[in-house]
């Protein structure tokens, strides 16, 4: 882990606010910007004293704690982003010590284990469709309402959506209606607040990591993140799987990047973000889950997961 100080990267003196940073990719992308020097203030419901509906025992503190450790300097906040009060409070705080926001990521979920795949919606238990809703949608506009203010302070803020699936891959449903609103949500999102921001000098975009090591998926398969390739004898496709360091670094390099500005309003996959920067896994390896599944899974290429690494 990278240990320059605070001062040293090409994110110093800049502040992010991650949304859901408590574990996997909001985890990641938390630290990848500390390690470029931001400063980062960590969201999420689980803490030392409290854990969350999801259940597991990842805190924020141990997220801001990662932060620092990596060069940045980390902030853990509690705050349930369905609760107005507080990301507004949140967002007045960040201003009250720091002045300025500079890249907010829209990470909030929490909602896989509410997922009923393969159920029709007649079928499906309103109640957990409805939280996966609100869980997904409601939280990033609470947050972009209250954040987006002092993000357009100066020119040049970055905004990413966080979601799963590119939105050429989430053309097709996804099992269940909820979840497939919930996923293609932040796409519009990204698209509409793209316009909203322009004039500002602010980007905006969605950006999906590929097949997530995460620690929910490592605990699903029972191996860890040293043993994951022992999960591909479950499921084949589990070669194509990256860890949350991926999406993390392709944060960063956006946040670092003067140029951003054409990336505004698209969809992006960790994948092709670490093409375009030349970036890797924890691992060295490149990853490019989406092109696997489009020519291999879908397109019927014979081709193992090695060629798509």
């Amino acid at each position: 882990m990278n240990t320059q100080s605070a001062s040293d990267g090409p994110l110093a003196g800049k502040v992010a606010l991650v949304a859901g940073a408590t574990r996997g990719a909001g985890r990641a992308m938390a630290v990848a910007l500390g390690e470029m020097g931001a400063t980062v203030y960590a969201t999420g419901r689980t803490t030392r004293e409290h854990r969350s509906e999801v259940g597991r025992a990842e805190t924020i503190e141990e997220t801001a704690g990662l932060v620092t450790a990596a060069g940045g300097t980390g902030v853990a906040v509690p705050t349930d982003h369905l609760e107005p009060e507080r990301v507004k409070a949140l967002v007045e705080r960040i201003d009250r010590e720091r002045g300025r926001l500079d890249v907010l990521v829209n990470d909030a979920w929490g909602g896989d284990h509410l997922i009923e795949f393969d159920k029709k919606v007649w079928e499906a238990d309103l109640g957990k469709g409805l939280r996966m809703l609100r869980l997904s949608l409601e939280t990033h506009a609470i947050t972009s309402h209250y954040a987006l203010p002092l993000l357009i302070r100066r020119p040049g803020g970055l905004v990413v959506e966080i979601t799963d699936g590119t939105e050429e891959f989430n053309a097709a449903y996804r099992g269940n209606l909820f979840y497939d609103l919930a996923k293609y949500g932040p796409i519009r999102m990204a698209r509409g607040l793209a316009e909203e921001l322009k004039e500002y000098g602010g980007t905006v975009l969605s950006l999906t990591p590929g097949f997530l090591r995460s620690e929910a998926m490592l605990d699903h398969f029972g191996v860890t993140e040293e043993t994951w390739r022992d999960a591909v004898r479950k499921d084949p496709h589990f070669a194509i799987s990256e860890s949350p360091v991926l999406v993390g670094r392709a944060v960063a390099h956006l946040a670092a990047d003067p140029d951003r500005a054409r990336w505004n309003g698209a969809s992006l996959s960790s994948g092709e973000l670490a093409r375009e920067y030349g970036f890797t896994d924890a691992d060295g390896s490149r990853p490019d889950c989406f092109a696997y599944f489009k020519n291999v899974v879908s397109g019927g290429k014979e081709a193992p997961a090695a060629d798509y690494r």
